[in-house]
């Protein structure tokens, strides 16, 4: 009898042992990797909705945009939001990355900045004029500079346009590429550049009160959610999704951000 107890209690023990490892691998933060600003802050809100679902958050911050993508790659993360279709594309062409994207997020508009001339036309001949230095988002300076008349772009250059498809260029600009991320703080050595939406808030410059030109309201850069494709059938997926599609994160971007930061879903 003394050992069946025995037996029943070692098996008790053993139970509860296994519910409460499982209890601890179902906490387990889900790691998810941000660029500062407006991503990181929005994400923190995202946070605190996913935690009412039961899915724990942790917000990793990085300060340029290669490392978010290999950091999810070396399994350093889980997921990574700060990134738009295009980027991710050229990331998965080039780096042979085995990601796929589960949900669209935000749009930034790229704004052209000054701290030189308040409009385009007064660019002066010879101006330099920066642009950010990854293929995808220099290509997207380039087709605003196009389309606010400054340059012409061969007809075939597409999204990942370089100086080198500049085929005219009435005011001789010199193009400056420069990491994303120093493109605000050189603007005092530049006489205007194309800053991506989100280093442009982070450095306290709003495409609505600060921009010289802005992109148009419609275009390919929303950005969005990536995942390592092997994870995209995980339960968390969702839930990390549902978070930030809610109508909390919603209001919450309507009411931080007002147009200088746009809703993708």
């Amino acid at each position: 009898m003394q050992r069946r107890n025995l037996l029943k209690t070692a098996a008790a023990v053993a139970l509860g042992l296994a519910v409460s490892t499982g209890a601890l691998a179902q906490e387990k933060p889900i790691k998810v990797g941000v660029t500062g600003g407006p991503h990181a802050q929005i994400m923190e809100q995202v946070k605190k909705v996913a935690a009412k679902d039961g899915l724990n958050i942790q917000v990793v911050e990085f300060s340029d945009y290669i490392q978010p993508n290999a950091a999810l790659a070396a399994g350093d993360l889980d997921a990574n939001s700060y990134q738009h279709l295009p980027y991710l594309e050229a990331q998965i062409k080039d780096r042979g990355y085995k990601f796929t994207h589960v949900g669209f997020t935000v749009t930034f508009p790229m704004g052209v900045y000054s701290k030189k001339v308040k409009s385009l036309d007064q660019i002066k001949q010879g101006a330099r004029v920066g642009v950010p230095n990854d293929p995808t988002n220099g290509g997207r300076g380039l087709l605003l500079l196009q389309a606010k008349g400054l340059i012409k772009l061969r007809p075939d250059a597409g999204l990942k346009a370089t100086p080198l498809d500049i085929v005219e260029n009435p005011k001789k600009i010199k193009i400056v590429e420069l990491d994303a991320a120093q493109l605000p703080r050189s603007l005092d050595d530049l006489d205007a550049a194309a800053i991506n939406g989100n280093y442009a808030e982070s450095a306290g410059l709003s495409p609505t009160r600060d921009a010289i030109a802005t992109e148009g309201p419609k275009g390919p850069y929303a950005n969005l959610i990536a995942i390592r494709a092997a994870d995209k059938d995980k339960p968390w997926v969702a839930k990390l999704v549902k978070a930030y599609h809610s109508a909390e994160v919603k209001q919450y971007i309507t009411n931080t951000y007002k147009e200088s930061v746009i809703t993708a879903w």
